[in-house]
């Protein structure tokens, strides 16, 4: 990402008012109850740290990226302010670089971050059985756009994952998906 660009996102989370809520994206929140209540969870485009606060008061370790220092300093905060600061870890992330490497986890979340290349990655950081949420602006419902997903492409990019829910429609597509219980 260009220095322009996370600049551009320092900004935006400076101006956001801080919102001390931990909450599930509303996406994800019919598969609440897929999300373990135990493990460890990574939270990529994890802005103020809203889901990974969520996550961690399940019980979940959750480890946070981000590529503004702002979103992340307010992450922390917002972890302190539930009580869930020892089960959350926040860094500065530019993930154009790549997912940066780590042990599997239970749930990768992704929501509203998009990247296909780093779809292989996202699935291959799941233990077996490990849940995966992402949530992406979409085509379907929508005009195109360098930033959007063609129609079929979280599905036909996670064939391997189990299908839990998805859904395209009005300019998003989301995605829960189950890794197989056993790797091949």
């Amino acid at each position: 990402m260009s220095e322009k660009d996370r600049v551009r996102w320092d900004a935006a989370y400076t101006d956001r008012p801080p919102d001390p809520a931990s909450a599930l994206p509303r996406e994800f929140s019919g598969q609440a109850h897929e999300f373990p209540v135990a493990g460890s969870a990574l939270d990529l485009a994890c802005g103020t740290g809203r889901a990974s606060v969520w996550l961690a008061e399940r019980g979940l370790a959750v480890w946070g990226l981000d590529v503004s220092a702002v979103a992340v300093n307010r992450a922390s905060e917002a972890a302190a302010l539930h009580g869930v600061a020892e089960r959350c870890r926040f860094d500065v992330a530019d993930l154009d670089d790549g997912l940066p490497a780590g042990p599997l986890v239970d749930v990768v979340l992704c929501h509203r971050f998009r990247d296909p290349a780093l779809y292989p990655a996202l699935a291959a950081r799941l233990r077996p059985g490990g849940l995966l949420a992402i949530c992406v602006l979409s085509e379907v419902g929508a005009e195109s756009g360098r930033f959007r997903a063609a129609a079929g492409e979280l599905e036909t990019a996670f064939a391997g994952l189990e299908t839990v829910a998805a859904s395209e429609g009005d300019g998003e597509a989301w995605l829960v998906a189950r890794a197989p219980a056993t790797r091949r």
